[in-house]
């Protein structure tokens, strides 16, 4: 089967680093397990004896029946396949079946689409949060998710995804390892959420939108980007700064999570 340029498609078939990528999630008997664009299976034959039950999200309708037939022997009871978007499926109400428990236990696995990694990252962590997420994803991304401060890749990906994950950069996967082989590098990454995030459920859409514009001006000195991002005056910023204990000369690209939380937090009290 051609695959399709225009939804991103490269089929993982390096069976080694298929299973490496399994291994990643720490698979368990109980876990539901929700796979984004599972393609033509490699990932789910793998995971699916491993693990409880695995939700196979995929948009290509070509795939489906292919998905189905090499995953035939999983049996329904261990496998759903999906036929969708996975960003606008909702993946909570396709794990409640599954899940013996109020807010259910479920992990988020998958080799996906370049195009709308940073999409597919915010809405995995979304709450109510997996215990564990493993993503395929281009290397330049990883180095942005996984970037300290400082660093020239950090941003606000790192940001929005460190104020509430520990991440790991696993190890890197070699083009020859798809088909066909992608034109950029690849690397697995791990989310897990913390147990205490730095930013409250609540505040997470609010946040990543503050932290979103700052970095537009990443650049530009503190006080010029906390200006132009809560529209507040000079004096009442310098204030605020000097309250926070904040150098009002520093960049954003130099600040932890944790600060721009406090920035977040000050700014909702003005």
């Amino acid at each position: 089967m051609t695959p399709d340029k225009q939804l991103g498609q490269h089929f993982l078939t390096d069976r080694n680093i298929v299973q490496r990528i399994v291994d990643a999630l720490d698979p368990a008997p109980d876990d539901v397990v929700v796979e984004i664009g599972a393609g033509k299976g490699s990932l789910t034959e793998v995971l699916a004896p491993r693990v409880g039950h695995v939700i196979a999200i995929e948009r290509d309708r070509r795939l489906i029946s292919e998905l189905r037939m090499r995953n035939a022997e999983c049996g329904i009871d261990r496998l759903s396949i999906v036929q969708g978007d996975a960003l606008h499926v909702d993946w909570h109400a396709l794990i409640t079946p599954h899940s013996t428990l109020r807010t259910p236990h479920f992990k988020v696995i998958g080799n996906i689409p370049y195009a709308i990694t940073s999409p597919l990252i915010d809405k995995a962590l979304t709450p109510p949060l997996p215990a564990c997420i493993v993503f395929l994803v281009q290397a330049e991304v990883a180095d942005r998710i996984a970037a300290s401060p400082g660093a020239k890749a950090y941003g606000a990906l790192s940001v929005g995804v460190q104020a509430v994950c520990r991440v790991e950069k696993l190890f890197a996967v070699r083009a020859g390892a798809f088909t066909p082989q992608p034109k950029v590098h690849s690397a697995l990454v791990r989310l897990t959420p913390l147990a205490q995030p730095v930013v409250a459920p609540g505040e997470i859409a609010a946040f990543r939108a503050f932290v979103t514009a700052c970095f537009t001006r990443r650049r530009k000195q503190l006080r010029n980007v906390v200006m132009a991002a809560t529209g507040r005056s000079a004096a009442v910023v310098a204030a605020g700064l000097a309250a926070l204990g904040l150098d009002p000369m520093v960049r954003p690209e130099m600040l932890a999570p944790q600060v721009f939380v406090r920035l977040l937090r000050w700014s909702a009290r003005l």
